[in-house]
């Protein structure tokens, strides 16, 4: 069997086929506009972050991270999913190249924060995942959004997926511990450790929601009681209504 020259392996067949990255303008392309995306959306929550204290006289966005998925992470993902490596495929195929994760300070102000921004109207909506009213069985709390971002280059508008992650800091907190000890190996008593982090997820909820009631005892805010309840179920009813467009779509 002949073997192959350098100019004929395919990026199925390198041993480091993530390396096409650093070597092929398409896939360089690709990830800047995906990096545009993260740009628009970072812009577009410190726009509603100020806007928020303004009104409210209150920050509900303790921080903003953000990260662009890994050539190496890419790969993986794509040979797992059996789907053609190709910058065509990727941005078909996959919906968390980009990632910002929101960390706000009540559970209240994540959804105030979704609502508002899956109402502008050059958001595309794609999906809603709500670990928070439905947590995972290991009692992961956050709510995922995939969203349609425009982004602006010299040829015209075009709209890149990004998922965005809300969380409470306390969210936060156990998801990161969560993840750093599920990756350790041979772990004895895995089972009571699981339902122990469960635990421990379900209180963190409780001391969540507790903290709300106190802050809105503390600090109502600036805006009155009556305009704030009827701001609450407008947004409720706008986000049951929108998620379960998402969930008959998918």
């Amino acid at each position: 069997m002949a073997e192959h020259t350098e100019a004929e392996v395919t990026i199925e067949e390198r041993e480091y086929p993530e390396e096409i990255f650093l070597e092929d303008a398409r896939y360089q392309n690709l990830m800047m506009q995906y990096r545009c995306a993260i740009l628009e959306l970072e812009t577009k929550f410190h726009v509603l972050n100020s806007e928020f204290s303004l009104r409210h006289n209150r920050n509900p966005i303790e921080s903003i991270k953000t990260r662009l998925k890994s050539p190496h992470s890419i790969v993986e993902k794509m040979r797992r999913k059996g789907w053609e490596l190709s910058p065509e495929s990727i941005e078909r195929n996959l919906s968390d190249v980009a990632g910002v994760r929101v960390i706000c300070s009540f559970p209240e102000d994540i959804y105030s924060l979704a609502t508002l921004l899956t109402r502008q109207d050059d958001i595309v909506v794609v999906g809603i995942k709500d670990y928070i009213a439905n947590p995972k069985p290991n009692g992961y709390r956050s709510l995922h959004l995939i969203l349609g971002i425009p982004i602006f280059l010299s040829g015209g508008k075009k709209h890149m997926r990004a998922e965005v992650q809300f969380r409470t800091i306390a969210m936060d907190f156990w998801a990161s511990l969560e993840h750093k000890l599920k990756y350790k190996q041979d772990i004895e008593n895995a089972e009571s450790i699981a339902e122990e982090l469960k635990a421990c997820a379900d209180t963190i909820c409780q001391v969540d929601y507790r903290m709300q009631e106190i802050r809105r005892i503390i600090d109502p805010g600036r805006v009155g009681p009556e305009e704030d309840e009827e701001q609450k179920v407008s947004e409720s009813i706008w986000w049951e209504k929108r998620a379960a467009d998402i969930a008959r779509e998918e």
